[in-house]
């Protein structure tokens, strides 16, 4: 009997590929990456790259709350940016959902994201004993 179990919510955007949102195994939960779609419009959110940010997390932790988690339950967070310069306004967005500690994270340069996004996130939470 496996113990993996798929994650999903109609409250994040629906999967633009073939995966899930997340999926469970045991008591770790892996997030795929989020990019700043509205759930209702799939459609990128408007505005800049703190909009976009914001988005991105309020999209992961819509997630982690279907999985019966927080944003504080990550453990790890991968950023990716197609714009460097643009790390510090993610990290200041990072702060208005995450308290310490914070998770590890790496922050990655990317040429390009899906739909245009300018960031995009995911992540591992534990949940649970």
């Amino acid at each position: 009997m496996s113990n993996k179990a798929v994650i999903n919510t109609d409250k994040a955007p629906a999967a633009i590929g073939p995966y899930s949102q997340a999926i469970k195994a045991g008591n770790t939960v892996y997030l795929s990456g989020q990019i700043p779609l509205d759930p209702t419009t799939m459609t990128l959110v408007e505005g800049d790259i703190e909009a976009q940010a914001r988005q991105v997390f309020r999209n992961l932790q819509a997630v982690c709350e279907e999985a019966a988690g927080t944003l504080q339950d990550v453990v790890k967070l991968n950023l990716y940016l197609v714009d460097l310069d643009n790390f510090a306004i993610v990290n200041q967005v990072m702060e208005e959902f995450f308290a310490t500690p914070y998770p590890a994270r790496a922050a990655v340069g990317v040429k390009a994201l899906p739909k245009g996004s300018q960031v995009e996130a995911e992540a591992v939470m534990v949940i649970g004993d």
